[in-house]
């Protein structure tokens, strides 16, 4: 079970003024009467909140692993879930927030780098600093913490595998590269997104949800990118962003579609996932 969204955790997001929420929409109004979706709405919190209700049926359900992306849980969350049996693990960006998670008992430390896809797991200080490369960040995390380290962002090969444990990593987490696996879950516009990326595709943004995220650019991107400093907090932008990715007709989808990916991407291989592993495997070697 993977806690991967701020609202599975107990954080406050920001609450927004009423002149940054009126910007944002204003900026939004053309896409949305392209796409055909009427009125930009007034921004919401779309995800459900990590309530009581919700942690009693994860500790009910005593999944093996817990892992937390988007910060670190509360200490008396962190107690419960170890008294369950579950392993937990939280995401690192940086040493400071390593050790911090090692503070607070989690089992092991996912060192999230900079060349990762998808959202930033991020939690403390200003995003901008958290930009510490996955080759560096794993030996410096290692050097300053007990617990496990697990290596991830930019994974897409034997080499980076065996890299990442020369480094003293114990393991390692690969996402972007599985994306091309006939068994993953994506819509075709997303699979043509990642066929035609290439090594200069992606970038860090913050226009889809508020968090800064490593996408492949597309319209979207590209047209917001001076909007950066006027996205809303998370989730409040996705509540207002999101949408267009619903867009019926396909080209308009593919231009606000956010489609997660590690820097990485144009090294994608396309076979099975069983296929992939013991390629990876392999090309780890002993």
């Amino acid at each position: 079970m993977s806690c991967n969204h701020d609202c599975l955790i107990p954080l406050t997001p920001r609450q927004e003024s009423d002149e940054a929420a009126q910007h944002m929409r204003n900026r939004l109004h053309g896409y949305y009467d392209e796409v055909g979706l009427g009125p930009v709405p007034q921004p919401c919190e779309p995800f459900p909140s990590f309530d009581e209700e919700r942690l009693d049926i994860v500790l009910e359900l005593r999944p093996k692993v817990v892992s937390f992306h988007f910060g670190l849980p509360d200490t008396k969350i962190v107690q419960q879930l170890k008294e369950a049996g579950c392993v937990l693990l939280c995401s690192a960006t940086t040493v400071s927030e390593a050790r911090q998670i090692e503070a607070a008992g989690v089992n092991a430390i996912i060192a999230q780098g900079y060349e990762a896809g998808g959202h930033r797991g991020t939690f403390t200080g200003d995003p901008a600093i958290d930009t510490v490369g996955t080759m560096a960040l794993v030996p410096q995390i290692v050097d300053a913490v007990r617990v496990p380290v697990i290596a991830a962002g930019g994974i897409f090969d034997g080499r980076g595998i065996a890299a990442s444990f020369a480094l003293g990593a114990s393991g390692v987490q690969i996402g972007t590269a599985f994306l091309a696996c006939p068994e993953a879950n994506v819509q075709p516009v997303y699979r043509a997104g990642l066929r035609a990326a290439s090594d200069e595709s992606t970038s860090v943004a913050r226009c889809f949800t508020g968090r800064p995220a490593r996408v492949v650019r597309n319209r979207f991107v590209l047209e917001m990118a001076g909007e950066e400093d006027a996205a809303l907090e998370f989730p409040l932008q996705a509540s207002l962003a999101l949408p267009l990715s619903m867009a019926v007709d396909e080209s308009r989808r593919a231009d606000f579609l956010p489609i997660w990916a590690g820097q990485g991407v144009a090294k994608l291989r396309e076979m099975t996932a069983t296929a992939l592993v013991e390629k990876l495997v392999a090309e780890a070697g002993p």
